[in-house]
């Protein structure tokens, strides 16, 4: 080294990944890998390049090979837990990563990481260097100088030779006596026992060196601890030596590639697209402004034009009447749809021009009359013909129809469009996609009117400001749309999109805007009622406690099970011990009070979320609640449902199943119809597998599970108990996905053996199903997606070769993506052919919910015959399989009140 660099900042690299890992939630990439770690750690690069700005940066890596140290103490880390599932793929996409930062990742076979880092920190021991390690082993301790310190990424905290001193006592050179005394659980380093990092501290500040304590033994206070320190002693010296770090290992270091910031642009751009960090492409072009990036598409030339008198709205109508496709964006007074009114429309047909029509505004500045503009434009958004698109238009569809308007040609909506090429994309908004595809910087909508106390309304803002914003909107919609039309041709999902969503986008509209009745007073009743029971359960496991404590606090939950009651800790956190619903569950089986716990957080999230919540969700107009139904937020094509989310009130607790009790019919004399597709993934399985005994028991309209466990458990149906049956539906839903015996065991309350039997012998049984998940998975990994019944795709890497039957996360996700996405793709169906047939037949009953596999309707009982037909006969015929589809009817005055029907 020649130059003289002000800062090197050396990176733990496996501490770092754990760290991180345990740190972030689960997280897939769109092809369906882990990536929570590669996220994190691509998160820390970037912020030591960008805060930190070090000369110098290098990644120390444990690599492959016999540890050194086991040659000297076989028991050496021999505790420490295999590396976690999801994380194991991740190690190379980081390596990857630390290659496209340009940061050089070194590794020696047999040594540690923190011998390569006590190594690189010795390299520049006489240069004018200040090191900063980032590393939350204590182990590096014992290489603080004063031109070494070390940092925490979690805490945030560097750590200092002071900071040393204050928390062991101790001096960078006295860390491996102090390690040497205490020992390391984790590492299995023996230590001496009952020797703490107290009396470790005070032993080295009396004797000196560990030498000199075990030399003066006999002077030490306690007996045990004298004794200790006698017959420990040589155990004492291994563990010494196990700690110190190595500090002369061969390293061949290039420290011109180790300068920081030589990225390679392109190549993490790359990445970045294939793990779905896209909010890390702009940041890294930060780093490195002078790197090329790929050359953005050419700019479209917008202008816009204000419409706001009579005469320049009728010459923009007559312009407007000649087109046949156009996109329009509203602006309006609220988010929710069924509430907001219009403030303005935004039209564009070319991309390059755009129209604002403002309806309100503030004082003084011009509008045209509202109902002459919906009057006017009623008819061209009327007509089938003409096709209207834009960026969620389910939005302005709904908007439109509370202002008197059907819009019936739905053309392209890019949101879906863009969920449909790329099913695992974190965002399909707006914003994200005029990034993606058109490098464009839209205008954000704070600058029009604020944020937090001094927000304003967008109608109170100036006419001219609006007027650019909204036209933005429409014009990049627009653009958007062309680009996503070719590019779902392109990939064949064109008529995935034309044939099956976009029909859907105009049932879902319907849906949102009839929204369904609930029964407030019930709910008021209810919430009294939880009240109640909270209060009693919550004076119970005070009782059994022996105390009051804080529920909600998890550390005083913890004190009371793990240290008061005794018993046995499940699983850690970096916090402690966990008290996860998980953990309440196991420990239950010993203990009363991990049971009350349970019932006493499911109750309370009951009612805050439902009981309390929903009452204040009823529209005042309407006395009904609009659920929102979305297209683009599960990966598997399936829908899901917000404010509120019904899909997650619970059905298999009786509290859970009394708010169902508070979903009516709209109408006196009504009464909801339910209709709910019978096993629909197995039968799905079944289709796809070809299995004769599975295609059989469905022909016969046998029940599945019992048919599985009489031909498991080889006796005949009638002989099947509840227990076999138990067996063989958890292997049913859990099985095909991956499950592992010991997984299987827990679920079940068996042991591991037997749980292994069983899937054995549901593989052996069902050999075509066994067959067909293998084939699955062999054309995921050739395609590098998997695909569903009607040709949804979702992009899936990590699909391993010579696979057993416990599967990884990826191939999870394709065999999930295959079997629920085609599950997705029968309801979306089914939903279409029903609403077409109800409209055809101007019958009187309306389509309320999609749950799951369940579809929610309300009827005049008089019209109850007709529509149960109509629905069973759409529902059953929506895709043809080789297996019978059955649809189960029942009806009643509430959602759960329903019988049913023969």
């Amino acid at each position: 080294m020649t130059s003289q660099p002000r800062s090197f900042y050396i990176i733990d690299t496996f501490s770092l990944i754990f760290q991180v890992f345990h740190a972030l939630p689960e997280m897939t990439s769109p092809q369906g890998q882990p990536t929570n770690a590669v996220y994190g750690v691509t998160r820390d690069l970037i912020t030591i390049l960008r805060d930190r700005k070090p000369d110098w940066l290098i990644a120390a890596m444990d690599v492959r090979g016999e540890n050194k140290r086991n040659e000297i103490y076989t028991e050496y880390k021999t505790n420490r837990s295999a590396m976690p599932e999801e994380l194991v793929p991740q190690i190379a996409m980081i390596e990857e990563l630390l290659a496209g930062f340009g940061v050089p990742a070194l590794g020696i076979p047999g040594w540690e990481a923190d011998d390569v880092i006590a190594t690189l920190v010795e390299m520049v021991a006489d240069q004018d260097v200040e090191v900063t390690v980032i590393t939350s082993d204590k182990d590096i301790r014992q290489l603080l100088s004063p031109k070494v310190r070390l940092y925490n990424f979690r805490k945030n905290q560097y750590l200092d030779e002071a900071d040393l001193m204050k928390d062991w006592g101790v001096r960078p050179e006295q860390v491996v006596d102090f390690q040497a005394l205490v020992g390391d659980s984790i590492d299995n380093v023996p230590g001496v026992p009952l020797v703490g990092p107290k009396k470790a501290s005070a032993l080295i500040e009396k004797f000196g060196t560990l030498e000199d304590i075990l030399a003066h033994a006999d002077e030490a206070p306690g007996a045990k601890l004298r004794e200790n320190l006698k017959t420990f002693a040589d155990q004492a010296r291994v563990s010494k030596t196990l700690v110190t770090l190595r500090r002369d290992l061969p390293l061949e270091v290039d420290w011109d590639a180790a300068r920081a910031g030589q990225l390679q642009l392109p190549v993490l751009q790359e990445f970045f697209q294939q793990c779905g960090f896209r909010r890390f492409i702009d940041e890294i072009k930060t780093l490195a402004p002078e790197a090329a990036a790929p050359a953005p598409p050419p700019a479209v030339e917008r202008s816009w034009k204000l419409i706001d008198d009579a005469d320049k709205f009728s010459e923009f109508l007559a312009q407007l009447e000649q087109q046949t496709q156009f996109c329009v964006d509203l602006e309006t007074t609220g988010l929710d749809a069924v509430r907001a009114d219009i403030v303005g429309w935004a039209f564009s047909w070319d991309g390059a021009e755009g129209f604002y029509l403002p309806v309100q505004a503030p004082d003084g500045q011009a509008t045209l009359d509202a109902d002459e503009v919906r009057d006017a434009l009623r008819p061209i958004l009327e007509n089938p013909e003409i096709e209207v698109c834009n960026q969620n238009i389910k939005y302005d569809m709904l908007v439109l129809r509370r202002a008197g308007i059907e819009l019936r040609g739905v053309g392209v909506d890019s949101m879906v469009g863009s969920y449909l090429l790329d099913a695992g994309a974190r965002s399909h908004g707006l914003d994200e996609l005029a990034r993606r595809y058109l490098q464009h910087e839209m205008i954000p909508i704070s600058e029009l009117i604020g944020k937090g106390k001094s927000q304003i309304k967008i109608s109170e803002v100036d006419v001219d400001k609006v007027g650019e914003y909204a036209a933005e909107d429409a014009q990049i919609a627009w653009q958007l749309t062309q680009r996503i039309t070719a590019e779902l041709k392109r990939e064949e999902l064109w008529d995935l999109y034309w044939d099956l969503e976009r029909p859907l986008i105009s049932i879902l509209t319907d849906m949102e805007f009839r929204g369904i009745r609930i029964d407030v007073e019930l709910l008021k009743s209810l919430s009294v009622e939880f009240t109640e029971r909270l209060q009693t359960i919550e004076a119970e496991i005070y009782e059994e406690a022996g105390h009051e404590f804080n529920i909600a606090s998890t550390k005083q939950l913890a004190v009371v099970l793990f240290e008061e009651l005794g018993l046995p800790v499940i699983k850690k956190t970096k916090t402690g011990a966990s008290t996860d619903q998980e953990v309440l569950e196991k420990l239950a089986l010993q203990h009363s009070l991990p049971a009350k716990l349970t019932e006493f957080r499911q109750l309370s999230k009951l009612k805050s979320t439902y009981v309390d919540a929903l009452p204040e969700m009823v529209n005042p107009d309407t006395g009904r609640i609009h659920a929102s139904f979305n297209q683009v937020v599960a990966a598997t094509g399936r829908l899901s449902s917000s404010d509120p989310n019904l899909q997650n009130i619970p059905i298999r607790t009786d509290a859970g199943r009394r708010i169902r009790q508070a979903f009516i019919p709209g109408e006196p004399g009504w009464k909801l119809l339910c209709a709910d597709y019978s096993q629909v993934e197995l039968r799905m399985l079944a289709h796809f597998s070809q299995d004769p005994a599975l295609l059989a028991a469905f022909e016969r309209g046998d029940d599945i599970h019992t048919a599985v466990a009489a031909e498991v458990f080889h006796v005949a149906p009638e002989a099947v108990d509840s227990d076999m049956r138990r067996i063989a539906k958890a292997v049913n839903f859990g099985v095909i996905y991956g499950q592992s015996p010991y997984g299987l065991a827990v679920n079940l309350g068996i042991s591991q053996a037997e749980a292994s039997d069983f899937i054995e012998g549901y593989f052996s049984r069902y050999e075509g199903v066994d067959k067909f998940l293998r084939k699955l998975l062999e054309r995921c990994s050739q395609n590098g997606y998997a695909t569903t019944i009607r040709g949804r795709r979702r992009e899936i890497r990590g699909i391993r070769s010579g696979l057993g039957r416990q599967r990884n996360l990826p191939e999870r996700t394709a065999i999930n993506t295959v079997i629920q996405g085609s599950a997705a793709d029968l309801i979306k169906q089914a939903m279409i052919q029903t609403h077409q047939r109800i409209q055809q037949e101007q019958h009187s009953g309306v389509m309320l919910l999609q749950i799951h596999d369940e579809l929610v309707f309300e009827v005049p009982e008089t019209d109850l015959g007709s529509l149960s037909e109509l629905v069973r006969e759409e529902m059953e015929s929506a895709l043809n399989l080789d297996v019978p589809l059955k649809v189960d009817l029942s009806v009643g005055n509430t959602w759960l009140d329903v019988e049913k029907l023969d």
